[in-house]
């Protein structure tokens, strides 16, 4: 049996330049970071001792003979990109909801690719994994969805993920004072809108108004120049990367009309009301989690103003998709 754990992400700027659509002429980047709460898949091959050869356990309890049958989108590609002949149980835990905008989906999927390869005895490379998440998310199930969420379950840390015209992206981690680093993290919040949404149709709406909005996509991409430049600076206050959240976001709504909603701009402007400096609905929009920037003597306030959501403690982290339980023959 094999347990993988991978992580979740919270992107802060940059997003939207991860678009193949986009990077493929223009490069793009992102900064982001992976936090302590996780997907867990755990993996074993099934015994033939059962009428089903294939056991998938999710929001859904499937037991198949084949693998086309399965309708979990994720694994039936998964399985059938990797050509895998035996049969397999698989289980999926997730810490928060999906559909919520923290790279959930990916996290899944750079999961079970190493949950299979773990359980084929095969050491996978963070670059192995991400890759092969991107290709499979984009090309064999064919979402409408970037490039950075792979990267980030894949690699962990607080990251530049800068992609390339030529497809190739490079993780490369920010070099930061830890005191620098602790202190932006005490600045955000992060709330469940208890409002969920299908990603890639947002994603699709965006994708669609790319040259429309090449404007605002060039200026997200220097904002991640910009919040590395102020995280690094000895002198500059940590609030300007609040006042850049806020610039991000406004630039984020105007990408698409999917990515925000009355009930979400709601939201924002009373948690502006309290305190918080900026923030942003997290992944395409259109709903999940909002991360907020605000000075940690004004966190309750805000708490209070939108005490009808739920409050969800996090830290940053930085191991990435890990193997945690290495039992590949099911022996103690």
């Amino acid at each position: 049996m094999i347990i993988t754990r991978t992580p979740f992400r919270m992107s802060f700027f940059g997003g939207g330049t991860d678009y193949p659509a986009w990077y493929a002429e223009h490069g793009g980047a992102v900064l982001a970071t992976s936090i302590n709460k996780y997907c867990y898949i755990t993996c074993r091959h099934l015994p033939p001792f059962f009428e089903h050869k294939h056991r998938i356990v999710h929001s859904l309890i499937e037991n198949v003979q084949t693998i086309d049958q399965i309708k979990h989108p994720a694994v039936r590609a998964i399985l059938g990109w990797a050509g895998c002949e035996r049969g397999l149980e698989i289980h999926h835990d997730g810490d928060l909801p999906a559909r919520s905008g923290l790279g959930s989906s990916s996290s899944f999927t750079v999961g079970l690719l190493h949950a299979l390869a773990a359980l084929e005895g095969r050491h996978a490379s963070k670059e192995y994994l991400a890759s092969n998440a991107i290709h499979v998310e984009q090309n064999v199930i064919g979402e409408n969805v970037g490039s950075q969420d792979q990267v980030s379950a894949a690699y962990g840390g607080f990251n530049l993920v800068e992609f390339h015209r030529n497809g190739s992206f490079s993780a490369s981690p920010v070099i930061l004072r830890q005191e620098r680093l602790a202190e932006f993290e005490s600045h955000l919040m992060l709330c469940f809108t208890g409002f969920s949404r299908i990603a890639s149709e947002v994603a699709k709406s965006q994708i669609a108004n790319l040259r429309e909005r090449q404007a605002q996509l060039h200026r997200m991409r220097e904002m991640v120049d910009e919040a590395i430049a102020i995280l690094q600076s000895a002198n500059a206050p940590i609030e300007e990367l609040g006042k850049l959240l806020h610039e991000s976001w406004l630039c984020k709504r105007s990408l698409s009309d999917k990515v925000s909603t009355s009930d979400i701009d709601y939201l924002y402007q009373e948690a502006i009301k309290a305190g918080a400096i900026g923030g942003k609905i997290m992944g395409a929009g259109g709903g999940g989690f909002l991360m907020l920037f605000v000075k940690p003597e004004l966190q309750d306030n805000v708490r209070e103003r939108l005490k009808h959501l739920i409050h969800v403690p996090f830290k940053f982290e930085d191991g990435g998709s890990r193997v945690v339980m290495y039992q590949p023959n099911g022996l103690s």
